[in-house]
C-alpha cells in the first residue's frame, strides 16, 4: 500500500520536473553527481520500528549540490538511482524499494518547488544559501511524514519515539550536511586545485556522519535499557510477571522470539517462557540442557554470546536450524537457586539491521535487570513456599494441607480420605538423644511416607511428631485400608544418630463427605481418631462417640494436676509372695483415680493421659511418695516390705530420672533396696535406653530392677544379659491358660528355666488357681502374684487383710526388721 501510494504521488512530481526542468547536462558532471549521490546514501543511519527499517543518510551533501547544479529532473533522477542501488544491495524487498525511490523522487520535487519560489542570486550570495537550506529542509520534512505515515498505515501509530528518531536528523544534522554540500561547491567553483581541501572534508564528514551513527544508535540501546528497567520495576512478582519480562526483552530488542528457560526451584519445576511473533508458547532448542547454544551461553564468562549463520560453526548451524533462525543472542541468568537459567534472543525483525555491538550490550545491560527481577520473584516464591510449607521436611505443612483439602472439596471430589500419622517414639529421642537425632528420624520417616504413599497422594507434616496424608477420590473403607497399608510398609527399623530405631505409626482416619465437608472439619475429626488410635491396634477411624471420649480426656488432661493434689489419685497394693514359704516379698503399687463425675477412671487410661499430656513425670512422683510412705510405716512398725512401682518407657526418657528417685528415697528414709522399679519389656529393650546409662543408674541406687510382662515383646532372654535386670515377671496371659493349655505351659516352664540359667529371678502374675500355683511351684517359680493371693487393694483394706491373712516372722540372723507371711 505505501509503495502504490508513493507512485502515485511520484509519477506526476516526475512529469512536472520533466517539463519544467533543463535536461542539458554535461556528462561528466552527471556522472559526478550520480557517484556522489550513491555514496552520500551509503552513509547513513537505520531507523527501525518493528519489522520496518527506514535510514537517515548523508545525501543532503550530494542533494544540495545536484539542485544548484544539474537542476530538479536530474536531482531526481540521480537521487532515485543512489536510493534504488543502495536498498537493493541491502537486499530490500521490492516494494520498500519503490517506496523510498517515490519518496526521493518526491523530496526532489518539493526541494525545486522551494528552489523556485524563494529569491536566489549566484552560488556566492547568502540568498542563494538560505533557499536552499528551505528547499532542502522542507524536502526532508516531506519524507519523514511520508515515512511516519508509512509506518502508520502499515503497523499503527509508533508513538513519540518514532517521531523523535525521524525528525532530529532533520532539524540538527542535515542543515550541517546542507552547509558543507554549499562549501564544497563554493570552492570547485573557485579553482579545480579546492579538491584538496574537498576530499578531506568529505572524509571527515563520513566520519562525523558514521560516529553521528553509531552515538545514535547507542542512544537508542540506552533509551531501551532504561525504558526495559521501567518495565520491570512494574511487573508482577509472579508467572506473568516473567512472562512480561520476556516480552519486554523481545519488543526492546525488536527480536522475532524470546525464550528465557529456568532451573526448578523449590516445589516447582523447569520452565521455559516463550514470546514470539505468532503468539506460540514453546520452540525446540532453548529448554534442551544438551543444546550447544545453552551449553556456551550458560558456560560464558565474558557476558552474552552472539552466533550468526553466516560465521557458524557445522553444530551451532544445526542448533540454528533446529530453531528456525539465522542468528542468536545468549546469556545465562543468575536465579537464587545457584543453577543458571538461560535467555537467549532470536533473529532482528528489521530487514536491514541485525544483532551486533550495541544489541549484545543492551542485552548485557538488560542482564542486570532480569536477574534481579527473577531473584526476586524467587525471594517471593521462597516466602510463600516457608509459609505454607515444613522447612525441616519440605513437605506441605497444616495451612497449605486446608487449602488443599478445601480445594478438593470445592471441585465437587467423589470423595476424599485424610490420614493423621503420629510418630510413637519421637518424644523419647528427642528427650534422650537431642533434637538434632529426632529431627533426622522425622526426615526418616517423611521418606518413608513418601515412598510409601499412593501416588495421587498430598503428604504433609502438621506439627512436632505428627504427619498427615491426603488421598483424593478415596472411599472410607479405601482410606481405611491404604492406612493399615502405609502402617505396616512404615514399621521397620532405621538407623538415627548410630542407633537402630523403631519406626511405629499411630494413625487417625477421617473421610468426606462422611465426616465433614471442610477442611477444619475433617482435620479435627481425624485428630479425633487418632487420639482413639492408641488403643485400637494402632489405626481408628472417626466415630461420633469418640468426640465425647475426646471432651472426657480433655477434661481429664486438665483436672490431672489437681486430682493428685485432691488426693482423687491414689493407689491400691497387691501382695506379692515368695513361692516356696508364702513370706510377702513385696506389694505391687498400682495407679487409680476415682473421678467425682466419670467415676474410676481406668489405670490404662491414666497412664496414657499423663504421657500424651506430659505428666507421666508427676504422676511417677506421686505413686512413688505414695508407696515409699507406705514402705516408711511397715519400717516404722519393724516390717521389711518392699514397694514395686511401675515406670513407663516415657519416665525411663527422663534426664533427671534417677535424680528424682534418689531423691524420694533420701526423703521417706527407706533404703534402696526396698524399692522394685517394674519397667515394660519394650521400654528395657529399646535402643535409646539400651545405649544409655539409666538402667546402670537405677542399679546403683540399691534398687531391683523387674522386668514386666516378659514374653508379650520382642526381647529374648540372651538380650538381658546386658542389661542390668534382676528378676522378670511372666505376662498373666501365659499363666492364666496354664491348666488348659499345656503350650503356655511349656512357654512358662521354659522362661523359668532360662531365667535361672541368667541368674534372674521368675515372677508368676495372675495365679489365680491352686492348679496353677502347683505348677509353678513345681517348676521353680520364685514368686507369685494374683487374686489367688490377693486382689488390689487400697490401703485401709490392706492393712485388714495383712491382719487377717498374715503372721509374723522373726527377723533373719543380722537382719533388724520382721518379715510377714501368708498364713494357710
Amino acid at each position: 500500500m505505501p509503495a502504490l501510494l508513493g507512485l502515485s504521488l511520484a509519477c506526476p512530481v516526475a512529469l512536472l520536473l520533466l517539463t519544467n526542468q533543463p535536461l542539458v547536462v554535461p556528462s561528466a558532471v552527471l556522472l559526478l553527481v550520480l557517484v556522489a549521490a550513491v555514496a552520500a546514501e551509503g552513509v547513513n543511519v537505520h531507523v527501525e520500528f518493528r519489522r520496518q527499517s527506514f535510514h537517515s543518510s548523508a545525501s543532503e551533501v550530494a542533494f544540495v549540490i545536484a539542485l544548484l547544479e544539474v537542476g530538479g529532473a536530474w536531482t531526481a533522477a540521480t537521487r532515485a538511482a543512489a536510493v534504488a542501488v543502495v536498498l537493493l544491495a541491502h537486499r530490500l524487498p521490492t516494494a520498500k524499494v519503490v517506496f523510498n525511490t517515490a519518496v526521493a523522487v518526491l523530496e526532489a520535487g518539493v526541494a525545486t518547488a522551494i528552489l523556485a519560489l524563494l529569491p536566489s542570486g549566484g552560488l556566492a550570495t547568502p540568498s542563494t544559501w538560505l533557499s536552499s537550506l528551505l528547499a532542502v529542509f522542507a524536502a526532508n520534512v516531506v519524507g519523514a511524514g511520508l515515512v511516519a505515515g508509512a509506518i502508520t498505515l502499515t503497523q499503527g501509530y509508533p508513538g513519540r519515539a518514532i517521531w523523535t528518531s525521524l525528525f532530529v536528523p532533520v532539524v540538527v544534522v542535515q542543515p550541517v550536511a546542507v552547509t558543507i554540500g554549499l562549501a564544497i561547491l563554493l570552492l570547485l567553483h573557485t579553482t579545480v586545485w579546492s579538491l584538496l581541501l574537498v576530499v578531506p572534508m568529505v572524509v571527515a564528514l563520513v566520519l562525523v556522519y558514521r560516529r553521528f551513527a553509531a552515538v545514535t544508535r547507542q542512544s537508542h540501546s540506552l533509551e531501551r535499557v532504561y525504558e526495559f528497567a521501567r518495565r520491570v520495576e512494574q511487573v508482577e512478582p509472579d508467572d506473568a510477571g516473567t512472562r512480561q519480562i520476556v516480552h519486554a526483552v523481545r519488543e526492546l530488542l525488536n527480536a522475532e522470539r524470546v525464550a528465557l528457560w529456568l532451573p526448578p526451584y523449590l516445589d516447582e519445576g523447569p520452565r521455559l517462557v516463550v514470546a514470539t511473533e505468532d503468539g506460540a508458547d514453546w520452540y525446540d532448542g532453548p529448554g534442551d540442557s544438551g543444546d550447544p547454544l545453552r551449553r556456551r551461553a550458560v558456560g560464558s564468562t565474558g557476558g552474552a554470546i552472539r552466533v550468526s549463520a553466516g560465521r557458524a560453526d557445522e553444530r551451532d548451524t544445526v542448533a540454528l536450524a533446529r530453531r528456525g533462525v539465522s542468528e542468536l543472542l545468549g546469556a545465562p541468568v543468575t536465579t537464587a537457586a545457584g543453577e543458571p537459567g538461560y535467555l537467549e534472543v532470536c533473529d532482528r525483525r528489521s530487514d536491514i539491521v541485525s544483532f551486533g555491538r550495541s544489541e549484545r550490550g543492551a542485552l548485557e545491560s538488560m542482564l542486570t535487570h532480569v536477574n534481579a527481577a527473577i531473584r526476586q520473584q524467587q525471594l517471593l516464591t521462597r516466602i510463600r513456599f516457608d509459609a505454607d510449607h515444613d522447612r525441616l521436611t519440605g513437605l506441605p505443612n497444616r495451612q497449605r494441607l486446608a487449602a488443599e483439602v478445601d480445594a478438593l472439596l470445592a471441585e465437587g471430589a467423589a470423595g476424599a480420605g485424610l490420614i493423621l500419622a503420629s510418630l510413637g517414639t519421637y518424644a523419647d529421642i528427642t528427650d534422650t538423644l537431642g533434637h538434632a537425632a529426632s529431627d533426622e528420624l522425622l526426615l526418616v520417616t517423611a521418606g518413608l511416607l513418601r515412598e510409601h504413599a499412593p501416588p495421587r497422594a498430598l503428604l504433609a507434616r502438621m506439627e512436632r511428631e505428627q504427619f498427615a496424608v491426603l488421598l483424593p477420590g478415596l472411599s472410607l473403607a479405601a482410606t481405611e485400608q491404604a492406612a493399615r497399608r502405609l502402617r505396616e510398609a512404615a514399621a521397620t527399623r532405621v538407623r538415627v544418630a548410630g542407633l537402630d530405631l523403631e519406626v511405629s505409626l499411630t494413625i487417625g482416619v477421617a473421610a468426606a463427605p462422611e465426616h465433614g465437608t471442610d477442611a477444619g472439619t475433617l482435620m479435627q475429626r481425624a485428630d479425633v481418631a487418632l487420639l482413639a488410635a492408641g488403643g485400637s491396634g494402632g489405626v481408628a477411624s472417626y466415630h461420633p462417640v469418640l468426640d465425647q471420649q475426646s471432651l472426657r480426656r480433655l477434661q481429664l488432661g486438665t483436672e490431672l494436676a489437681q486430682a493428685m493434689a485432691d488426693g482423687q489419685i491414689g493407689v491400691v497394693f497387691q501382695p506379692v509372695i515368695d513361692a516356696q514359704t508364702s513370706d510377702i516379698v513385696s506389694v505391687e503399687t498400682l495407679v487409680r483415680w476415682t473421678h467425682p463425675r466419670f467415676g474410676s477412671i481406668p489405670p490404662e487410661d491414666v497412664i496414657g493421659l499423663a504421657e500424651q499430656i506430659g505428666r507421666i513425670g508427676a504422676v511417677t512422683d506421686h505413686v512413688l511418695d505414695l508407696a515409699l510412705a507406705r514402705c516408711r510405716r511397715w519400717l516404722d512398725q519393724g516390717i521389711s516390705l518392699s514397694v514395686a512401682v511401675n515406670v513407663s518407657a516415657f519416665s525411663l526418657s527422663e534426664p533427671d530420672l534417677v535424680d528424682r528417685i534418689r531423691g524420694a528415697l533420701e526423703r521417706h528414709g527407706v533404703p534402696g533396696e526396698l524399692l522394685v522399679l517394674e519397667l515394660t519389656e519394650s521400654s528395657v529393650v529399646d535402643d535409646s535406653v539400651r545405649e544409655s546409662s539409666v538402667l546402670e543408674d537405677l542399679h546403683d541406687l540399691g534398687l531391683r530392677l523387674s522386668m514386666d510382662d516378659f514374653g508379650t515383646g520382642y526381647s529374648s532372654l540372651s538380650q538381658l544379659r546386658q542389661l542390668p535386670i534382676d528378676e522378670v515377671k511372666i505376662d498373666k496371659s501365659f499363666v492364666l491358660s496354664m491348666a488348659t493349655s499345656q503350650g503356655e505351659s511349656f512357654i512358662a516352664r521354659s522362661i523359668i528355666e532360662l531365667a535361672h540359667n541368667l541368674g534372674l529371678c521368675v515372677v508368676a502374675e495372675g495365679v489365680e488357681d491352686e492348679m496353677t500355683r502347683n505348677q509353678l511351684i513345681a517348676m521353680g517359680c520364685d514368686k507369685l502374684q494374683g487374686f489367688l493371693i490377693s486382689r488390689p487393694l487400697p490401703e485401709d483394706r490392706l492393712e485388714k487383710w495383712l491382719l487377717a491373712r498374715t503372721g509374723v516372722r522373726s527377723a533373719a540372723p543380722g537382719a533388724s526388721h520382721r518379715r510377714l507371711f501368708v498364713r494357710t
